[in-house]
């Protein structure tokens, strides 16, 4: 699995599926998600329909850079971001969500790819949406997943969704997988698998295991703030997708990004949490081969 240095000090993992001269395809997880959480049977789906998919980790996640000398109390960041004291949250944190759009562009540019379609999930939307903002010339489309628009009205956790999100996860093996059932919290309520979460959690505990990583990334998340305004005057074709099961991510946040993006298509999936649970992905692949022909 490749390396490949995008900045000076970062480095991204990254694996590409299908022909290097079809269309390329950018996919961007969420937080604290390695890109295996991008299934290898999805991304060869969508390479079988003509796409050359490339999927990656985030940096502070799976094999690519990590940022351990900067730890993150997550409680303290809250407390100052709660109390308006944005210099002190802002020192916190090494990087920004625009750092890790810029990781996107970089890694395409080591590809050799000067324009791709750009797919996000979550946080992965997020980055998504930052990447199609300030580089639209090399977005030829994008695809915001179960994400929103940093507005906190919209897409609002459940108190639930919440807790298991924040929640200490075990940092033994045994006990970081068997708690990956939590997540059922947040998936789908007709095509939740607890054992397809618990497989990734294996996977992902193996591969490599950053959790000091997510208080970063969450970190820079949230100092991202809104991006409603800039969103009104994108001009990049949009596809949103949501589920109605999300809990984690309401469902708001991908109606007002549809609303606030001219000309963007919404698609809401009846029986998709915050996930996208294998008997959809013929759904969600037609959608994003569609919206990316």
């Amino acid at each position: 699995m490749p390396i490949t240095d995008v900045s000076p000090g970062v480095s991204v993992a990254h694996e590409c599926f299908g022909d290097p001269g079809d269309t390329p395809l950018l996919l961007v997880m969420g937080l604290g998600a390695q890109m295996i959480a991008w299934p290898e049977g999805f991304c060869r789906a969508l390479a079988d329909r003509g796409r050359y998919v490339i999927r990656y980790d985030n940096r502070d996640c799976g094999r690519s850079t990590t940022f351990d000398e900067h730890p993150v109390d997550t409680a303290r960041f809250i407390a100052a971001v709660k109390a308006g004291d944005l210099p002190a949250a802002l020192a916190m944190v090494p990087y920004r969500l625009t750092d890790m759009a810029d990781d996107g562009f970089a890694l395409l540019t080591a590809l050799g790819i000067e324009r791709a379609h750009v797919v996000g999930a979550s946080m992965g939307g997020m980055i998504a949406q930052r990447m199609a903002l300030a580089r639209p010339e090399r977005v030829l489309s994008l695809t915001s997943m179960m994400s929103t628009t940093g507005e906190p009205e919209y897409g609002r956790s459940t108190p639930e969704a919440r807790a298991v999100l924040f929640g200490p996860r075990p940092a033994d093996r045994e006990g970081y997988i068997a708690a990956a059932e939590r997540e059922l919290v947040w998936a789908s309520k007709r095509y939740a698998d607890a054992a397809e979460l618990r497989q990734l959690a294996a996977e992902s505990y193996d591969r490599g295991h950053h959790p000091g990583g997510i208080g970063r990334q969450l970190g820079a998340m949230v100092l991202d703030g809104s991006r409603a305004d800039a969103l009104r005057d994108l001009r990049v074709p949009t596809l949103v997708i949501h589920g109605l099961d999300d809990t984690l991510i309401d469902p708001s946040g991908g109606r007002r990004t549809a609303e606030l993006v001219p000309g963007a298509e919404l698609l809401l999936l009846p029986d998709m949490g915050h996930d996208r649970p294998r008997p959809l992905w013929p759904d969600l692949i037609d959608a994003m081969v569609r919206h990316t022909a």
